[in-house]
């Protein structure tokens, strides 16, 4: 524990320490920390002590020094009063002064606060002001937008939305309007989108309705292409064997330069279309765009194609604005991917045309039903090949309407084959089968420019009062063959690629209508009993044979070069030779049948008792009949035919003459009716011997020599095989005796005959 001593060292150095402070506040504190340490020590009384004795001690001092300088002091003290009062008034002043001070400083502080607000309010204003410069900015951008739009400057328009959200939207991020801006732009976008979508379905109506007229000029541009390749092909003939749109055809017309879809008759402005691909790029809808175009496209197709067609229309306006309206629907969508390859793709364009293809070929199939006419079959067919030769030069597949053409093709073969099978059967029933007379030269050239006659005599020898061997019927036939061959052939004008089925099909369908409708309609009338025209007949099957020949050559020459070679063979040549031979099978049954009724008129008295002086009624009649014949109903048969009809009637009279002894009612022949038969022989040999022909005679052979053995002294040198040999030797082995023993070498009393004995032989009457 400190001693007492210690302790008031410490409270003396602690008064020390307060009086030598040199400030007032060094003084506060060490007399604070004086305080704090006596406190804390118990030394308060000690502190309080020892600060009385230094306050005494001080006080002291003060008296000493003011004792010794009193007077000085209390001038001082004087002096120090005045200062003081100065003192005082002039602390009234300042404090005058600092109150008025005050005053001015609060009245100052008020202003200045006033400032400071005021500044302030004008900074808000400023901001105020700029950012509604700002914002007025960006609302001036986003009505310009509009602006744009409804001056259809879409792009322009999209761009500055561009501008507007990635540039001047960035500035006023800070403000509510960017905010309700930013969240307008999609719709914006939209609108944009919107506007130049009906800006281009407006344009896609309009192009649709162009479509039709736009297919009419692409027509008339092919038939232009057409008339100046026939021209080039004219002056130059190796020419000819290029089709349109060959290559060769291509470089000859490439001075003819013409615009389809820009030209004085038509526009196309694709601007509508580039503004909209460009829209959806921007965008980023491009893909999304590209789907709705496809789709538009297609229902523009299906709005172009009707439900139904007729084909009837002469001009056929109906198939000609269908197959119009495809060629510049085509005609658009190649040049859309011409001219913006990523929009359009040639998988597309080609799905469209098989589509729009298959459907016209559908509608003109359904409406075929109403073509009964094969002119009007070969306008739409013309019309047809205009639009294939047309979208061909397009670089379109045109398979399947050149199948289609074969399908045309066969329906105007029909209706060609129709239409001549009934002129032919007309002309084969209307023919009144008698030679067609000419009269004059004009007529005599028609006839031989027309048909297949070849005359035998030069044109100045002709007598133009004579006729020809044929009918007219025959030179009318030549004149539909020849018809029917051009029109046949017509179809292959402009555009077939299928020559050889043209060839194929007029062979047969002419082999068809010579069989069917010629041939066998004169064969039909073969049946008459009229044997005039019976041999019109025969002399028309002639003339159509050689005719067949001259077709086979004619087909040779005009076939085309996809057929194979060789020689043409026509059926019906073969149908007509054959049926020659059933005409004249059918003239030998009419001359044998006449003779037949002529020699059954026959009266013989085979048992006569006296001798005829004249050659027998129906022998005379027989010989007058076959005279006739030959120079009237068979004059104008071919000779070999005339002489075949002779033997023929020959061999068929001596046989029926000779079958008239051997009739099993002739029972007995007396020598006066063998001279009556050699009587009747001997009449018809000289007849034959009239027309100079050898082979004729060798008919009447074997009658002759049977006249000769009955007329025989002895009938034995018949039955001596050498004698027989040499002078009977066509004498039917069995016929001659049957005759022999019939025969009788006695004669019957006039008187005892039968008047009605002469009829013996063709009443069966019995002796």
């Amino acid at each position: 524990m400190p001693s007492a001593i210690d302790q008031r060292k410490r409270t003396e150095a602690a008064t020390q320490q307060i009086v030598l402070a040199p400030s007032e506040s060094d003084y506060s504190n060490q007399i604070i920390l004086a305080m704090k340490d006596a406190e804390v020590d118990g030394r308060g009384q000690q502190l309080l002590q020892s600060l009385t004795e230094l306050s005494n001690d001080r006080e002291g001092e003060i008296e000493s020094t003011c004792s010794v300088n009193h007077q000085g002091f209390i001038s001082s003290v004087n002096q120090l009063q005045e200062v003081r009062d100065g003192s005082v008034a002039f602390m009234t002043d300042v404090l005058g002064l600092n109150a008025s001070i005050q005053a001015s400083t609060e009245t100052l502080a008020q202003q200045k606060k006033t400032l400071v607000e005021s500044r302030g309010v004008r900074q808000n204003i400023n901001d105020a002001n700029q950012a509604l410069n700002d914002c007025l900015g960006v609302l001036r951008l986003a009505n310009q937008v509009h602006d744009l739009l409804g001056k259809k400057n879409h792009y322009s328009a999209l761009r500055s939305l561009d501008e507007l959200q990635n540039v001047h939207l960035l500035e006023i991020t800070q403000y509510k309007i960017a905010e309700l801006i930013q969240k307008s732009v999609p719709a914006i976008k939209k609108l944009v989108a919107d506007a130049v979508m009906a800006d281009l379905n407006t344009w896609l109506f309009r192009i649709r309705e162009t479509s039709q007229f736009l297919g009419e000029v692409a027509f008339y541009h092919t038939e232009q292409r057409r008339t100046r390749q026939k021209e080039r092909a004219e002056k130059v003939l190796p020419l000819s064997n290029f089709k349109l749109n060959s290559a060769v055809e291509s470089v000859a017309d490439e001075d003819e330069e013409f615009d389809i879809l820009d030209n004085e008759d038509v526009q196309v402005d694709f601007t509508p279309l580039f503004e909209c691909i460009h829209i959806h790029d921007a965008l980023g809808q491009a893909e999304k765009f590209k789907i709705e175009y496809a789709a538009t496209r297609r229902q523009q197709k299906e709005l172009l194609m009707p439900a139904s067609i007729t084909l009837i229309d002469p001009e056929g306006a109906t198939l000609s604005e269908l197959l119009e309206g495809i060629a510049g629907f085509a005609v658009i969508e190649k040049t859309t991917m011409k001219k913006a390859p990523n929009l359009r793709s040639l998988a597309d364009i080609d799905e469209l045309w098989d589509s729009m293809c298959q459907t016209a070929i559908t509608l003109i199939s359904n409406a075929l039903f109403e073509v009964t006419n094969a002119e009007l079959l070969l306008r739409i067919k013309g019309v047809i090949a205009l639009f294939i030769q047309t979208m061909s030069s397009w670089g379109y597949l045109v398979r399947s309407l050149d199948a289609f053409l074969l399908t045309l093709f066969d329906k105007y073969a029909e209706l060609l084959k129709r239409r001549f099978s009934d002129d032919f059967q007309e002309i084969v029933s209307t023919d009144d089968y008698m030679p067609m007379p000419i009269h004059k030269a004009d007529e005599y050239d028609k006839v031989v420019n027309v048909s297949w006659y070849t005359p035998e005599k030069a044109r100045d020898e002709l007598q133009y009062n004579d006729s020809r061997p044929f009918t007219c019927g025959p030179q009318l036939i030549d004149k539909d063959i020849r018809n029917f061959l051009n029109q046949f052939y017509f179809f292959s004008d402009d555009h077939f690629q299928h020559p050889k089925v043209i060839d194929d099909t007029l062979k047969s369908s002419l082999d068809e209508l010579l069989c069917e409708k010629v041939c066998q309609s004169l064969v039909d009338r073969l049946s008459t009993q009229y044997l005039g025209q019976i041999v019109q007949i025969l002399i028309n099957l002639e003339h159509f044979e050689t005719a067949c020949q001259e077709l086979e050559q004619l087909l040779v020459a005009a076939r085309s070069s996809a057929s194979a070679g060789g020689a043409i063979a026509l059926r019906a040549s073969e149908e007509f030779r054959s049926s020659k031979k059933t005409a004249e099978k059918r003239i030998f049954e009419l001359v044998n049948s006449k003779i037949d009724d002529l020699i059954g008129t026959a009266e013989y008295d085979w048992t006569a008792a006296s001798l005829e002086s004249e050659p027998s009624n129906y022998m005379q009649t027989l010989i007058r009949y076959l005279s006739n014949i030959m120079t009237t109903v068979l004059l104008g048969l071919p000779t070999e035919i005339k002489e075949l009809i002779y033997f023929d009637a020959l061999s068929h009279t001596a046989t029926m003459i000779l079958s008239l002894p051997l009739s099993p009612e002739v029972k007995n022949i007396s020598p006066y009716g063998v001279a009556a038969l050699a009587k009747d022989v001997q009449y018809l040999t000289e007849f034959v011997d009239t027309l100079d022909n050898p082979i004729l005679k060798e008919n009447l052979d074997e009658l002759q020599q049977t006249v000769a053995l009955l007329q025989a002294d002895t009938s034995d040198e018949f039955y001596d095989i050498a004698t027989r040999n040499k002078k009977y030797g066509r004498v039917d082995a069995v016929n001659g005796p049957i005759l022999l023993e019939k025969l009788t070498h006695s004669v019957q009393s006039p008187a005892k005959n039968d008047k009605f004995g002469t009829l013996s032989s063709r009443f069966g009457k019995k002796i």
